[in-house]
């Protein structure tokens, strides 16, 4: 999972502003600020994430409880495609449920820790790949199930293509299961203290989250879409929507992550997870 929720730490030199950024300009920004940043990640949120743990979202709502991907059963023998998958830790998860998990994301360094952790493990290494998710690199109807844990979709400027990548990677009747922030969260400072509670800006602008180094050029975007945006955009792209869970926090959860806490968890969602399936 690359991002799991988290706005980042601001670089010293960096200048956070809102402001329209473009297609490449995005993607360039993300690959290599997780290529610069991967190993801080992993080594901050490493033991929250596991090695082979899929958990949707800072709540900790795991697939093995929650079976959004489907049956236990379903999952075997099932390819799977893994968009924005970090070092691969849900995907390691599937393949040891019987899945065969292709782990797909824009950063290098990201995988790279990927076959770290097979290495460290002595298992068999996970399928990887680099590339970015709205141009994926497969065949028509390649995988029989996509799932995203915080992954690509918020990084994307043009979520509308990557939906549309999804559906045609899939065959009918697969299911397209992902996890970002909470559109909501858009409103409020991602600040995990009471200064969090209060909104400052309107859910209705769409307008993205940059950071920019002292030339003006992005070194990280974040994309915000209404929940009304994103049941549109699948929709459109040829998509059912069977669900859309928002976890809430559970009781003796305590542990932070950037502006996820149990005050705000306990009073406003944090995350929404889209539960779609291909016509």
């Amino acid at each position: 999972m690359a991002a799991l929720g988290d706005q980042p730490c601001k670089d010293d030199d960096s200048e956070a502003v809102r402001r329209e950024a473009a297609p490449v300009e995005s993607s360039r920004a993300s690959r290599r600020w997780w290529d610069r940043n991967a190993d801080e990640y992993q080594d901050e949120h490493g033991e929250f994430l596991g090695d082979a743990r899929f958990t949707w979202c800072p709540e900790g709502l795991d697939e093995a409880d929650a079976h959004l991907l489907g049956s236990p059963e379903a999952l075997r023998g099932a390819k799977v495609l893994e968009i924005g998958a970090g070092a691969a830790q849900c995907s390691r998860w599937l393949a040891a449920q019987g899945a065969v998990p292709v782990a797909l994301d824009i950063s290098y360094r990201q995988l790279q820790h990927s076959r770290r952790i097979d290495l460290e493990a002595g298992s068999e290494p996970v399928t990887v790949v680099q590339a970015d998710a709205v141009v994926l690199p497969f065949a028509d109807g390649a995988f029989g199930l996509a799932c995203s844990a915080y992954g690509a979709v918020p990084f994307s400027a043009d979520t509308a293509a990557l939906m549309r990548e999804v559906h045609r990677v899939l065959r009918p009747g697969a299911r397209w299961v992902f996890s970002v922030t909470h559109p909501i969260r858009w409103a409020f400072p991602d600040e995990p203290g009471a200064e969090g509670l209060t909104a400052s800006a309107s859910y209705f602008d769409r307008t993205p989250y940059v950071e920019q180094d002292e030339h003006g050029r992005a070194t990280y975007v974040e994309h915000h879409r209404t929940l009304g945006d994103r049941v549109r955009e699948l929709t459109a792209a040829g998509f059912r929507l069977l669900d859309l869970v928002e976890p809430e926090w559970p009781a003796g959860h305590e542990q932070e992550w950037g502006g996820w806490s149990p005050l705000r968890g306990r009073l406003i969602p944090g995350t929404a997870i889209f539960v779609a399936e291909r016509d």
